[in-house]
């Protein structure tokens, strides 16, 4: 269920020319003014802490925080590290190369077991709500109706863990379709040119698999909400020698939203200017993305049922991934993955 291949493939379709990794090191200097509930505190002293990201659009506030010198404010010590290429990224971060990095929740599943420092989510920067979708033939008007049908997927990926939710909704099991594994550029293609009855995925490929005549949307991320959490995962070695630095952390992204919310033409163009692209599209394709608040935050790091709440949905991924082959075994110890406590001091101090 990574989503490497989202943001390193499709993403340069959806954003159109990447920048070179370099620039991420580049942001102009700015005298402006932190948003107004951001405390001045000094920065640590010291080396920065080493946090990448990558193209997506619940990631790039980020872009605003550097830029605006937010992090300086809200006394975080951080060097941002983009990558063209999410895989790098979580290969970087699972190597001990940085401190933390933007990425999801089935994939901090995936990598935890091998990541030398540990990897621990201390953040839900985003919900894709919508950005991920079936899309089906003609004649295809239900979930039930996929019965005996055969779909065109990536195994193991995010679209195929929706589709696994939707049927089992419908009483239904993987059992009751035939899957074609393909990569995802491939699977669409073979949708759009008839040769399957249904496609999941994300874009741009759902944008090409909606051009074969008769055909629509299903379902979309819009419908699970919680089922594709995209997260600020930082190091246990981190949290346990700098647990400030976290909260720092934590503390800089709600005062860049804050911004954001303040200044929004602003940080769209600084956004859509990370992500190459114009304000325009960045915008369109920003609509499918879900940005979490504090109080969402909160909820998601609880304990409960439904996709909603992490741990709950962390063992549902961990056990789909399993079944589908997907990964061996998850971590041992799921809830060390999650900790919710920067997030609460964040609440508690508002």
């Amino acid at each position: 269920m990574r989503r490497q291949r989202f943001l390193s493939t499709c993403l340069a379709f959806v954003f159109g020319v990447v920048v070179a990794v370099g620039c991420a090191g580049n942001a102009p200097e700015t005298t402006s003014e932190p948003a107004a509930d951001a405390p001045e505190i000094a920065a640590a002293e010291g080396a920065p802490l080493v946090i990448g990201y990558s193209n997506w659009p619940g990631w790039l506030p980020w872009a605003v925080a550097e830029e605006k010198g937010l992090f300086e404010a809200n006394g975080a010590n951080v060097e941002l590290k983009w990558f063209d290429g999410y895989l790098s990224s979580m290969e970087a971060f699972a190597a001990g190369q940085l401190d933390g990095n933007s990425q999801t929740l089935n994939d901090t599943i995936s990598f935890a077991a091998d990541a030398v420092n540990g990897e621990v989510a201390v953040l839900v920067n985003d919900n894709s709500a919508g950005n991920d979708k079936v899309v089906v033939a003609e004649g295809v008007n239900s979930v039930e109706d996929l019965k005996g049908k055969t779909v065109a997927l990536e195994e193991g990926v995010v679209g195929d863990f929706m589709l696994t939710q939707a049927l089992e909704e419908a009483g239904m099991s993987r059992s009751d379709i035939t899957i074609k594994n393909l990569e995802t550029g491939a699977a669409a293609a073979a949708f759009a040119s008839g040769q399957v009855d249904a496609f999941a995925g994300w874009p741009p490929f759902w944008g090409i698999a909606l051009e074969r005549e008769g055909s629509k949307e299903l379902l979309s991320s819009k419908d699970y909400p919680g089922a594709i959490p995209d997260l600020l995962v930082v190091s246990q070695k981190m949290i346990d020698e700098q647990p400030e630095q976290v909260q720092a952390l934590v503390n800089t992204w709600f005062a860049t939203l804050d911004y954001i919310a303040k200044n929004p033409e602003e940080s769209n163009k600084i956004m859509a200017e990370r992500s190459g692209v114009s304000v325009e599209d960045y915008e369109d394709f920003k609509a499918g993305t879900r940005i979490f608040t504090i109080e969402e935050n909160l909820e998601a790091f609880s304990e409960g049922e439904g996709m909603k709440h992490m741990p709950f949905a962390a063992q549902k991924m961990n056990d789909f991934m399993v079944d589908v082959g997907f990964i061996e075994a998850g971590p041992e110890d799921l809830g060390a993955i999650l900790d919710d406590s920067f997030v609460q001091a964040y609440s508690e101090g508002l």
